[in-house]
Parts: C-alpha cells; sequence; structure tokens
C-alpha cells in the first residue's frame, strides 16, 4: 500500500493547488470567460500583482494594516478575556445564570455588524465603536464554547480535588479552567475569524484607514484590482492570525494527546507489557486452590 506524502510532499501539493487556482483564475479571465458567473468583469491575476506591488510601495497600505491589526488585537483580546470569564460565571453560579443568561441570550442572536448605529451612539470616537464591533463578534462564540466546555467537564475530578481539600479557586485553577481550555481555543478559533468579517465591515460603514476602509474607496472609484488586494490582504492576516490563536492552544494544551492523520500507514498494534506476577506464598497457593 502506498504511503500518504510526508511533510514536503504536503507542502509542495498545497502549492501546486494555490497555483493551480490562480491559473484557472488567470484563464478564465484573461480570455474574458462568460459562464454562469461573469469572468470577464474580474481583473486578471496579473492586474492583482502590480496593484499589490505599487500598494506596498506606498506608505498608506502598512498605516491600513496597522490600524486594523490594532482594531483586531484589541477587540479580541477583550472579548477572550471578558468571554472565558463570564462563560465560567454563568456555568458555574445559578445567581449568574439568573441574571445575566437572559441578557446574554436576547442580545446573543443579534450580528455584531447590526451593533454599528449602537457604536456611533455610545462611543465619541468611530475608534472605539470599531473595537466595541470587534469585540461584539468575537465575545459570544468565546462565551458559548466555554460555556459548553466547562459543561461538559467530569465531576468525578472535582470531587477528587475537594477530597483532597480543595476549594472553590483550586478547583478553578486546576481542574475547570485545564479541562476546558480545547473548548476554549474552539471557540477563540471562531471568534478570531468573525472578528475579521466584522471589523472590515464596520471600517467599510464609519472607520478612517483600515483594510476594509480602502477596499471599499477603491469599489467606489471602481479600482476593481485594488479591491482584490484588499481581499487578498484580508485572507491573509485572517489566516495568520487564526494560525497564531491555534498554535497558542496547542502549547496551552500541550498535555492532549496528539494523533497524526497517515492515509497510507498501516495501524500500529500497541504494545502492552507483560503483566508482573508475584511468587506467592505456599499458604496463599493452597487456599487458592481450595476455592
Amino acid at each position: 500500500m502506498s504511503h500518504y506524502p510526508r511533510r514536503a510532499g504536503r507542502l509542495a501539493l498545497r502549492a501546486g493547488s494555490l497555483a493551480a487556482a490562480l491559473g484557472l483564475w488567470q484563464l478564465l479571465t484573461s480570455f474574458d470567460v462568460d459562464l454562469w458567473v461573469r469572468f470577464s468583469q474580474f481583473p486578471t491575476v496579473t492586474d492583482v500583482g502590480r496593484a499589490f506591488t505599487n500598494r506596498l510601495s506606498g506608505p498608506d497600505y502598512w498605516t491600513d494594516l496597522t490600524d486594523s491589526l490594532t482594531r483586531i488585537v484589541t477587540g479580541f483580546v477583550l472579548a477572550a478575556v471578558l468571554g472565558v470569564a463570564t462563560g465560567v460565571l454563568v456555568t458555574r453560579s445559578r445567581l449568574a445564570e439568573d441574571l445575566l443568561g437572559p441578557v446574554l441570550e436576547v442580545v446573543r442572536p443579534v450580528p455584531a455588524i447590526a451593533m454599528v448605529p449602537v457604536a456611533i451612539l455610545l462611543f465619541p470616537s468611530n475608534e472605539q465603536g470599531i473595537v466595541f464591533i470587534t469585540f461584539t463578534a468575537a465575545f459570544f462564540p468565546v462565551l458559548v464554547s466555554t460555556r459548553h466546555a466547562v459543561r461538559a467537564l467530569t465531576p468525578v475530578w472535582e470531587e477528587a480535588v475537594r477530597t483532597m481539600g480543595g476549594g472553590r479557586w483550586r478547583i478553578l485553577g486546576s481542574v475547570v479552567l485545564p479541562g476546558a481550555l480545547p473548548g476554549i481555543f474552539g471557540g477563540l478559533s471562531v471568534g478570531i475569524g468573525v472578528s475579521w468579517i466584522c471589523v472590515i465591515s464596520a471600517e467599510m460603514i464609519s472607520g478612517q484607514y483600515g483594510v476594509g476602509y480602502r477596499t471599499w474607496q477603491d469599489y467606489t472609484i471602481v479600482n476593481y484590482p485594488g479591491v482584490f488586494v484588499g481581499m487578498v490582504t484580508i485572507g491573509l492576516l485572517g489566516w495568520l492570525t487564526s494560525t497564531a490563536v491555534e498554535l497558542i492552544g496547542r502549547r496551552l494544551t500541550h498535555w492532549l494527546p496528539r494523533t497524526s492523520y497517515d492515509p497510507g500507514a498501516r495501524p500500529r498494534p500497541a504494545r502492552t507489557p507483560a503483566p508482573t506476577i508475584k511468587p506467592s506464598k505456599p499458604e496463599e497457593a493452597r487456599d487458592g486452590h481450595l476455592v
């Protein structure tokens, strides 16, 4: 049975997949192919590449990049801290669940981008309003994932800590938070993606500078290669930030067992240590024989 390609082969396969997609894009747009969608309206890959090169040489691109990253990091960190704290609180305290639960469940279905008018009314500057939108977008995925992760913990672990004399804070630090970390980081991965969607939308509506603001400005002046430059930048930033969250999650949950999927590999039989048999005393042997 042939083995699946190792790390170098997989990297080459991924690079080839991306190159094939770009080649198909270039082919369809160069020949103005119009099927169900109108590729004749799209810029070619070379047009986008030239626009990207020109944008990189100017100062505005890096200013937009810095502003968007600052907004994302600020809102996401606030959402991570408050989302985890609130999720643990409403799960571990019946009073907090009764007081905060109904309000959170009513606000949770409201899209974060629908909060833009509220942010404009609440905050004196657009910058604070965009951070608020980013925070709202990431807060609820983190809250829900934390709540489910804490509820799924095995009660035996908490009972064991109580038996050894541990108090409430000991249980929180040694059982609740470590046990819920995998689920929490699942919510953080979702939250960072939703944050990018909402911060770009907020920048388009009420921002000054930022990747979303610049992308919308390019659209209004019919600079379609510039629009695609913004889209590529958003995709790369989203991929980098989500990868960073995943790496931090792996580092903090290093104690979890790791599995690597290899479709072509044969399963290895588990090695079981030979049982250690202690020699029994003659009296024990006779008693066992009689039984």
